[in-house]
């Protein structure tokens, strides 16, 4: 997923827990510096976006 509005270390923590919350089984990797995120999941893709947006962050899912 590309996700906005990232810039430190604490909005690694945030977006990894947002989306652990909505799946605990969640694999999450934040790229800080490309502004994206990696996560394996059994949740939808705009499941996973909306968390996101709840966490304050704009998020969209990307293929390939």
């Amino acid at each position: 997923m590309k996700v906005e509005g990232m810039t430190c270390q604490g909005c690694v923590a945030a977006v990894t827990k947002a989306i652990q919350r909505l799946d605990p089984a969640a694999q999450v990797s934040v790229d800080l510096d490309a502004g994206r995120v990696a996560v394996v999941t059994d949740a939808q893709a705009l499941d996973v976006a909306q968390a996101l947006g709840r966490a304050g962050y704009d998020a969209e899912a990307m293929t390939g």
